[in-house]
This record gives structure tokens, C-alpha cells and sequence, in this order.
């Protein structure tokens, strides 16, 4: 089951595309976290969607928001992938080893498949979850009821 608006989001650290590492609670008191879950880098509706967050980045800066994907791929797949698509403005994480331990702290983690829901959360200053979203696997997300929420925020 997904992890609920209104829960607190659980913590985590996992290797980064952006720096060696990011872990969540580094944001506490400071910015808005939005986690982009996503199936597999170099995957046909992945390889379209993630570089088009890119294209809001700085809609979510002046949100006071920082924005981190996160796929159970490696670390070294999520730098080729990152590169070739032109992934520059906000980091990759690689939820590796244990493969998907953090998807599954959010119940968003496909077993029968070993990837990751295509899903969104949004985490507020304070740690607590204000929006998520599950896609449909293989349909982008789109991120105006995201952006509308971040701006109810303040």
C-alpha cells in the first residue's frame, strides 16, 4: 500500500548522481523534497519523462523545492542515463543495494516486477507527506496538480 498524505516520510540516504550521496533528512526545516519513483533508467516512458522535469526546475527552485529521482538501478547506470539525457539540474538516486529498500518504505515497489511504481511524493519541510500520485507504469506524469499544491504550501 502507498505510503499516505498526512504520514511522516521515512528517512533515508542513497547514492547520488549530484554529490556521493543525499539523504532526506538533510532537508528538514530547509526545503519541500519531491521524490520522482520511476521503473528503469534507458526504459521508453522513463527516457521521455525524467529529462522533462528539467524543463520546471526552476519553477521548483523558487518553490523553495528540491527534486530527486529514484529507481532501483545502479549508480552507474543512473550517471550514463543522466548524461545522455541531460539530467543536470537535479540528482538520480540509486536504490540498489538492497535493491528497492526505500520504494518499499513508501509501498512503492512492483515485486512480481523488481522495479519501482511510477509515482510522486511530495514532502513538506517538516517531513510530512502533502501529495502523492501513482501513474499508470507506462503513462507520464504530469506535474501541474504537483506545482498547484507546492504553491498552496507557501
Amino acid at each position: 500500500m502507498p505510503i499516505k498524505v498526512g504520514d511522516k516520510a521515512p528517512d533515508f540516504e542513497l547514492p547520488s548522481t549530484i554529490g556521493d550521496k543525499a539523504q532526506l533528512a538533510d532537508y528538514r526545516g530547509k526545503k519541500n523534497v519531491v521524490l520522482l519513483f520511476y521503473p528503469l533508467d534507458f526504459s521508453p516512458v522513463c527516457g521521455c519523462e525524467i529529462p522533462k522535469w528539467e524543463q520546471d526546475i526552476a519553477t521548483f527552485k523558487e518553490l523553495g523545492t528540491e527534486i530527486f529521482g529514484i529507481s532501483a538501478d545502479s549508480l552507474y547506470s543512473h550517471k550514463a542515463f543522466a548524461e545522455q539525457k541531460g539530467v543536470k539540474s537535479y540528482a538520480l538516486l540509486a536504490d540498489f543495494n538492497p535493491r528497492g529498500e526505500v520504494a518499499r518504505k513508501y509501498g512503492l515497489w512492483r515485486e512480481a516486477d523488481s522495479i519501482n511504481e511510477r509515482a510522486t511524493v511530495l514532502i513538506d519541510r517538516e517531513g510530512q507527506v502533502r501529495y502523492v500520485h501513482v501513474n499508470e507504469i507506462g503513462k507520464e506524469r504530469d506535474n501541474s496538480d504537483l506545482i498547484k499544491t507546492l504553491k498552496e504550501l507557501g
